[in-house]
């Protein structure tokens, strides 16, 4: 007995994601995360040379964490750099 044909639908093809124009990043962005991330390098070098004591005593070791997120928001800051 023969096979009848099989039924297929047309293939629609989706369509692609439209990428947003973005605009260019106003004149403080690059001065702005530049300055973070030197102010973050400076942090951490002044509390290794004071060993805990700068830039703010009660702080301690913590200066460290402080330095270094100044840094993670300055290195955050250029991937949305454009």
């Amino acid at each position: 007995m023969p096979e009848s044909r099989s039924r297929k639908k047309p293939v629609t093809p989706k369509p692609a994601p439209v990428a947003r124009e973005e605009g260019p990043n106003p004149p403080w962005f690059a001065p702005t995360f530049i300055a973070l991330l030197i102010l973050g390098l400076v942090w951490v070098v002044v509390t290794y040379i004071s060993q805990g004591r700068l830039p703010i005593p009660p702080l301690g070791s913590w200066n460290l964490a402080v330095g270094f997120g100044f840094i993670l928001v300055g290195f955050g800051m250029t991937m949305r750099w454009r």
